[in-house]
């Protein structure tokens, strides 16, 4: 005789595999989201977005995880702690004009592929646990509501800021999920606890964020130097002072990010000094040194041209010294028209002309 599969065992036995996986924390949601659907349609209709398109190219798959993978009855959601306990101090690296400075969770290897591999591993484990049964692996690698889910599978709550905060943990972490057909037992969702905290709001460099749980894209340095091909608004180049590519302003500030923890992931280690490489250097590397040097980066995938539009603006933010000067002038011709007016306008402001972007 067959006996019936104990879900609460399989549950436990996942959340298991997973901390010795190097996840922080699994849960289980159940997939209905109304009110998250309804906060993303308004997003969308105010045009938060910018030039995400793909933000509303999918429907209601983003928002309805059945209309994305037929069957889905609940998703497993893992968080991965990222904070690279060993870089330099990042209060520190931000007050540096002369160095770059990339969000923390860019500073090791990409994460799209470790969370990927660590996930795929705890379901081929559950297959070989229970036997074959459906699922989907998904790391920013599908239209998912990824902060709502996990909030449902009780991983944290989703802050004024907009990212997902965890009591114990703080919010420097990764989030991946699981769709699957299998009707595991349901986690309670996380309760907020922001209060009457505006820490975030305030320390936004360009006010992106235009009010509790509301964040306009197209103001947000980390859209602007990451998901923008375009040329960076003239009015918010001085706002980005020397972020090259993210921002973690919002983060830094939150009172709950005390109980974050280092990152226990090797592969989440300081890569190629990004956490202190000077400004001048980053920009005299050539197009092959980026692709030699950022392969396996979640910076990888901006590009070259991105790459070098970003580092322009902030040597423009830079002290001005003679090697800042000498390293916009040295790329005055390059071939890049867009890399090239952003290294007209650093030149413009360290000579003190135009320092508003006219």
């Amino acid at each position: 005789m067959i006996q019936p599969l104990d879900l609460a065992a399989v549950k436990r036995e996942l959340a298991a595999r997973a901390r010795a996986l190097g996840f922080g924390r699994l849960g289980v949601a159940r997939i209905e989201i109304p009110e998250d659907e309804r906060h993303l349609l308004e997003w969308l209709n105010a045009g938060f977005h910018g030039d995400m398109h793909y933000m509303e190219r999918h429907g209601h798959k983003r928002s309805r995880p059945r209309e994305l993978v037929p069957g889905t009855v609940r998703v497993i959601s893992v968080r991965m702690d990222y904070w690279p306990g060993e870089a330099r101090e990042a209060g520190e690296a931000l007050a540096d004009r002369q160095a770059g400075y990339i969000s923390r969770y860019a500073l090791g290897r990409d994460y799209h592929k470790v969370l990927r591999k660590a996930l795929a591993r705890l379901a081929a484990a559950m297959a070989e646990r229970i036997g074959p049964f459906g699922y989907r692996v998904c790391v920013d690698s599908a239209p998912v509501l990824e902060k709502a889910l996990a909030r449902e599978a009780g991983l944290g709550w989703i802050g004024k800021h907009t990212n997902l905060i965890a009591r114990d943990a703080g919010s420097w972490f990764f989030l991946g999920e699981i769709l699957t057909d299998l009707p595991l037992p349901a986690d309670e969702a996380a309760g907020a606890h922001c209060g009457s905290c505006t820490a975030c709001l305030s320390a936004c460099p360009t006010a992106a964020i235009v009010a509790p749980y509301r964040l306009d894209a197209r103001r947000c340095i980390s859209y602007l130097t990451i998901e923008s091909g375009g040329a960076i608004p003239a009015q918010l180049r001085a706002a980005v002072g020397n972020r090259i590519y993210g921002c973690d302003d919002c983060q830094l500030v939150c009172p709950w990010n005390k109980f974050a923890r280092a990152a226990s992931h090797p592969d989440f280690r300081v890569r190629e000094r990004l956490d202190a490489t000077r400004l001048t250097e980053l920009f005299g590397w050539s197009e092959a040194q980026f692709e030699q040097r950022m392969r396996g980066s979640a910076i990888y995938r901006i590009g070259y041209e991105r790459w070098s539009r970003n580092i322009a603006v902030a040597l423009g933010n830079a002290p001005g010294t003679a090697a800042v000067i000498a390293a916009l002038q040295r790329r005055r011709n390059d071939p890049s028209a867009l890399v090239r007016e952003h290294i007209e306008w650093a030149l413009a402001r360290q000579f003190g002309r135009g320092a508003d972007g006219a």
